[in-house]
């Protein structure tokens, strides 16, 4: 039996990761795709860990060593029994047994916290939005869905902060890709569909060739830009896409990273597949997200490829 290939989108709470997983899995078919969280392995309930005055995102308080453990597991295509943590009521409930599909989307906050878990992925993803963005997604998120008040949230981002830092932010340099949903310009209140993105391709994987695609002739300021910089001290590729790109601009680029991948050129055919960049808007309608679909098709595209490298 062939082994799955594995993704991991790591990166701070409220950070994008289910909205990215739940898009990229939409693409493959959901039934092709097994979902792990990685902060089911929190070694201790919301309860307790304001008793032990411990936040979620300490490696001390989850249990890496099983996680690790697990990811090695479903690398060889085995099952295991993961354990469940609920984010609405802290505590944690009955393990379920998990299969692993074709391929396997690991998320969470410490996915990359260890040698051995790195290992074990095909693909690696950080997500890193400005602090700004991610604190206001994460009190709207903590108060419609979690049933705190925006005054709970804004002290649990201020307590987590010192472990955000320390703990979370260093995994970005583990990463394949980066990705930055960012606000155009001062417009800081923008709602999901019209930020930009910025994402940092580092040669640690084989990216498609972006530079046909890019005219610079079109403005001053094109929608999709292509650049060099430099990332956590390293030199990267960056291409940023504008979320008020047009849509013929972007089908080049979707085009693009489908031409040499069979299965991607049915999903940018947008008639068959409506749900690819789809996100929620800040009045809970759902509306298109351009910079969002060209990060799904990627990472979808890079996961195919390790398909064809490994099996």
């Amino acid at each position: 039996m062939s082994r799955p290939i594995i993704l991991g989108i790591v990166g701070d709470s409220a950070a994008g990761k289910t909205t990215l997983t739940r898009g990229i899995a939409q693409v493959l078919g959901p039934e092709n795709v097994t979902i792990i969280c990685t902060d089911d392995y929190h070694k201790y309930d919301r309860k307790q860990r304001a008793e032990i005055n411990i936040t979620a995102l300490h490696p001390d308080c989850n249990h890496l060593d099983i996680m690790q453990q697990h990811l090695s597991l479903l690398r060889t295509g085995q099952p295991i029994l993961k354990p469940v943590y609920s984010h609405k009521t802290g505590t944690f409930e009955a393990p379920v047994y998990i299969k692993p599909n074709k391929f396997v989307i690991v998320e969470g906050l410490l996915g990359y916290s260890t040698r051995a878990a790195r290992d074990c992925y095909d693909v690696r993803v950080y997500l890193a939005p400005p602090e700004s963005i991610r604190a206001s997604w994460k009190v709207k998120r903590d108060t419609q869905k979690r049933g705190y008040t925006e005054e709970q949230v804004l002290a649990e981002l201020e307590k987590r902060e010192p472990d955000s830092e320390q703990f979370i932010r260093p995994q970005r340099q583990w990463s394949d890709i980066v990705v930055s949903f960012y606000p155009p310009s001062d417009e800081t209140n923008n709602t999901n569909g019209h930020l930009n993105v910025r994402l940092v391709l580092r040669p640690t994987i084989p990216h498609p060739d972006f530079t046909q695609i890019l005219d610079v002739s079109d403005s001053t300021m094109p929608a999709i830009r292509l650049g060099l910089d430099r990332d956590m001290g390293k030199p990267v590729d960056v291409l940023e896409v504008d979320g008020h790109t047009t849509l013929e601009q972007v089908n080049k680029l979707e085009h693009l990273i489908c031409s040499d991948m069979p299965y991607l050129k049915n999903v940018c055919d947008r008639e068959s597949n409506p749900e690819i960049g789809k996100v929620a808007g800040t009045t809970g309608e759902t509306i298109q997200s351009y910079p969002l679909a060209i990060t799904q098709l990627l990472t979808t595209y890079h996961m195919l490829k390790a398909t064809q490298i490994y099996q």
